[in-house]
């Protein structure tokens, strides 16, 4: 009975050491961690928004769609 109960506390050593680890490390690197899912994040965005408009922004410079000759005169109507 004596070696269960030692091996109990062993592993509740183990589980305790390891969250405590754990703990430490996600504290100390919680600056870099955000920064990285941010990075990601941003990067996930930037993919489904331009897949969205399937390249349009990139394709058509300004000034493509600048008519060549003057719409015909409206005429004028009073009223």
């Amino acid at each position: 009975m004596q070696k269960l109960i030692n091996v109990l506390a062993l592993v509740s050593f183990t589980v305790s050491a390891g969250i405590v680890a754990g703990g430490t490390y996600v504290y100390l690197e919680k600056d870099s961690l955000i920064e990285s899912a941010k990075e990601r994040v941003s990067e996930e965005i930037q993919g489904i928004i331009g897949g969205a408009l399937g390249g349009e922004l990139n394709s058509s410079m300004p000034g493509d769609d600048v008519p060549t000759t003057l719409p015909a005169p409206v005429p004028n109507v009073p009223f």
